[in-house]
């Protein structure tokens, strides 16, 4: 092979390795800065070492309670999955533990006052891309789904004054936690963002997955049964 055949093979390798790479990052979302506690969650796992929508009202918002007739699984919802899959599995069905923390606004909030409606519990941070990505779509979700019906608290380890000035900047909607400290489990077993929990309207954990959720799946994860 000729000096210039071997140099275009190497870049063709380089080309390739950083698309895969890529895609991995999408796929995976980025790993958390490290914590001190083992990374107990992976792709698949069950996290045993720790521990849509209905006619629109007069507003336009849509309700995430799934019609009486709905076929949808939850089941059919994860199977048909491209951008996440389902982690910490052995909390499914479980009530989750109770937290209380303040946003970037000074109100307070406790995950039980929240019984009798809907909440997503989503871990991120704004140096991962994946979670970026996401924001349109929870702008969208928040815009669509009233808050009488469903919370949404995004909690970030990251500075307050950080969060505060990129939420002013993609002019999110939804409620911002700047939470350095430590979690109840199965949330201080997370490893990578973004991860969002799904409580249902009984404060039981519905379903915990990692990676990006398009909106329109978000409202089948609540809507399914």
């Amino acid at each position: 092979m000729t000096k210039q055949g071997k140099q275009t093979g190497r870049l063709m390798r380089a080309v390739i390795c950083a698309i895969v790479l890529a895609a991995l990052v999408i796929w995976a979302g980025c790993k958390k800065q490290p914590s001190g506690q083992a990374d107990a969650e992976r792709p698949g796992g069950s996290g045993e070492s720790g521990p849509v929508s209905e006619s629109p009202d007069e507003s336009g918002r849509t309700d995430v309670e799934s019609p009486a007739d709905s076929k949808m699984s939850l089941n059919d919802v994860i199977n048909a999955a491209r951008t996440w899959y389902p982690t910490f599995t052995s909390w499914f069905g479980k009530t989750s533990p109770d937290f209380t923390l303040t946003d970037i606004t000074g109100k307070e909030h406790t995950l039980s006052g929240y019984r009798g409606k809907n909440v997503m519990v989503i871990l991120w941070a704004i140096r991962c891309r994946p979670c970026q990505m996401e924001v349109p779509d929870f702008i969208e979700l928040r815009n669509t789904v009233g808050e009488d019906k469903l919370a949404m608290l995004a909690i970030s380890p990251e500075d307050s004054t950080l969060l505060e000035g990129f939420v002013a900047q993609q002019r999110i909607n939804y409620t911002v936690i700047s939470n350095p400290g430590t979690m109840p489990m199965p949330y201080s077993l997370v490893q990578y963002v973004p991860s969002t929990f799904f409580i249902d309207q009984e404060g039981k954990i519905k379903l915990a997955v990692t990676g990006m959720v398009p909106v329109d799946e978000i409202k089948a994860i609540f809507q399914a049964r």
